[in-house]
């Protein structure tokens, strides 16, 4: 179209700035906070597993970037460990994009915004979030240990896990760019990652479908090791 590269970085940017604020993010991006919206959550969920008072899955998926060596992860590639919720219907209602691939899914929990409204009593008692092992056992998280009788519970499991990896595979299939690597600053990858989010939202809230969206999980996402076909839900 004869536009200069120049030109399309500083747009880019602009926008970036404009979709990651804060007015935008509060305005698309919201935690349930009245009753008929946890509610509504709670109940869809009890539909698909049968746990009481559930009104969101966290938890966490690393987006490849290139950066130094504190962004390494685990599994030795660069990237931002995005910790992200999503209600019982793909809908993203937390998102945190800010920290190394080195730093821990507990600590990311632990210092964001989403643990002080559940520990200041925001959000309505017996209200929970599910979380993997990944994530300390508190009254509001309820995390996997190993039952005495696992066999019933597995497909139950299997059903509430994949609210959180259908979620993050649909976000990764509607934009690509957070499937490979972003050749970006880390703090301008962090807008992206929030950008999509917010796009990711907007095309939920407009009912615009997900590419290839046929409910497969996320074909990005790898095994930690958390032995998830194997436990149960408890909370502290």
């Amino acid at each position: 179209m004869g536009v200069s590269q120049p030109t399309v970085s500083m747009a880019i940017t602009a926008t970036l700035r404009c979709l990651s604020s804060p007015q935008i993010c509060a305005q698309f991006i919201k935690s349930p906070l009245n009753i008929h919206e946890i509610r509504k959550n709670q109940e869809e969920f009890f539909k698909i597993a049968g746990f009481p008072g559930i009104v969101g899955a966290i938890d966490g998926t690393h987006v490849q970037i290139i950066a130094p060596s504190e962004y390494e992860n685990r599994h030795h590639y660069h990237s931002i460990n995005t910790q992200v919720v999503f209600d019982p219907f793909h809908k993203i209602i937390d998102i945190v994009a800010k920290w190394p691939g080195s730093t821990h899914d507990s600590r990311i929990l632990n210092e964001s915004g989403l643990k002080s409204l559940f520990d200041k009593n925001r959000i309505p008692l017996h209200t929970h979030l599910l979380g993997d092992s990944g994530y300390p056992s508190k009254k509001w998280l309820l995390t996997p240990f190993l039952p005495p009788n696992q066999g019933y519970f597995i497909g139950l499991i299997r059903k509430q896990e994949a609210i959180v990896e259908r979620g993050i595979g649909q976000l990764k299939r509607r934009f690509h760019v957070l499937h490979g690597e972003i050749r970006l600053s880390p703090d301008k990858a962090c807008q992206v990652i929030v950008a999509c989010c917010i796009l990711h939202n907007i095309c939920k809230d407009r009912q615009i479908p997900c590419p290839l969206d046929d409910g497969d999980l996320d074909d990005n996402q790898q095994d930690d090791g958390d032995g998830l076909n194997n436990i149960l839900w408890t909370s502290e």
